[in-house]
């Protein structure tokens, strides 16, 4: 039980310190007020990007996909499903339109691209499958989420006092940095998959073997992907906000900690998917709002205070609703 509590803290509470430590950094002056919405979006444009890109590349045989078909339709239905839900239920209870949009996404939207696979790795007590089913579900559902993400965005927030076309939001998911990282990543990912192997059994030509300093560029910009976002998302964040969106930050947080982890996860488990697939579903469902929500958000005329605070009080609550999920999926044997 203790090591399960060690584990979420120790996945959760690095994240919680690097916010921290942007948070410091406003509070001293060590930057101007302007730094932290630029560091968002160099964010957002150019580390982000490359992460989904990293990230999708890196899934090692195309073949493999066919192998948890289950587990990515299982996934790609539970968002949909809830993102339905969401925009039905949000429409008529909040009032803000920038708010809406934030809101939603705080039902479906998990953090998987960042800690999503490393949590899934760390509670797969060292075997492979349950980490390979957590890459692959990756490729599929950080596309959908961001896809979702910007139709969230665009439902309600108008442009020059007109409500959003469909043409316009087709735009905004062809063109946004997030969606091409991915779509990049799928496309080398197929190409890589039909280049011919030599004698032995190595492809004749590989981004990673022939282009490593390409390779080597783009791994370094998606690591700091992370530690950016989390910098420019404590810069931006505010105390003073809590009082005045605490009934919209309560809402978001039971959605995205409690009641999406606990539906999913329960119908999972009576679907019958087992400890093969458990960790990379608990990483998809359990852990907190997704950090690039804030670029995001801010990058599209919504509420990027809301996200941020959102982002920061489901983190801090998944620290406790991941022990709570681990402990029991473990005492059911599913772990």
């Amino acid at each position: 039980m203790l090591s399960n509590l060690f584990f979420t803290i120790n996945a959760v509470m690095p994240i919680v310190l690097v916010i921290a430590v942007g948070y410091f950094l406003k509070t001293i002056h060590l930057f101007d007020e302007k730094f932290f919405p630029l560091l968002n979006k160099l964010c957002f444009r150019c580390c982000l990007p490359c992460l989904l890109f990293f990230n999708v590349y890196n899934v090692e045989n195309l073949a493999e996909i066919a192998q948890y078909w289950k587990i990515c339709v299982f996934a790609v239905i539970s968002i949909l499903i809830f993102f339905v839900f969401a925009v039905i239920i949000i429409k008529f209870t909040v009032s803000d339109d920038r708010q809406k949009g934030v809101m939603i996404q705080s039902s479906y939207r998990s953090n998987y691209a960042i800690i999503g696979i490393s949590l899934a790795m760390s509670i797969s007590s060292g075997d492979a499958r349950p980490v390979v089913a957590a890459s692959i579900l990756s490729s599929v559902s950080i596309p959908l989420f961001n896809v979702l993400a910007i139709i969230a965005l665009s439902l309600f927030v108008s442009e020059d006092g007109k409500k959003v076309s469909l043409i316009s939001i087709l735009k905004k998911i062809a063109t946004n940095p997030l969606i091409l990282g991915v779509l990049t990543g799928i496309f080398c990912l197929i190409i890589r998959f039909l280049i011919p192997q030599n004698s032995d059994g190595q492809k004749l030509f590989t981004i990673k073997q022939n282009l490593p300093f390409i390779y080597k560029t783009i791994s370094m910009l998606a690591t700091s992907a992370s530690p950016i976002a989390l910098i420019a998302l404590g810069g931006n964040f505010t105390f003073s906000a809590v009082a005045r969106l605490k009934y919209k930050i309560i809402a978001g947080t039971l959605a995205r900690t409690v009641i999406c982890p606990l539906v999913c996860l329960s119908i999972a488990y009576k679907t019958g998917f087992t400890s093969l697939e458990f960790p990379a579903l608990i990483a998809l469902y359990g852990t907190p709002l997704a950090v690039s929500t804030v670029p995001m958000t801010a990058e599209m005329g919504s509420d990027s205070e809301l996200a941020g605070q959102l982002v920061v009080w489901t983190t801090l609550t998944s620290a406790f609703t991941l022990f709570i999920i681990i402990f029991i999926c473990k005492q059911a044997g599913i772990l």
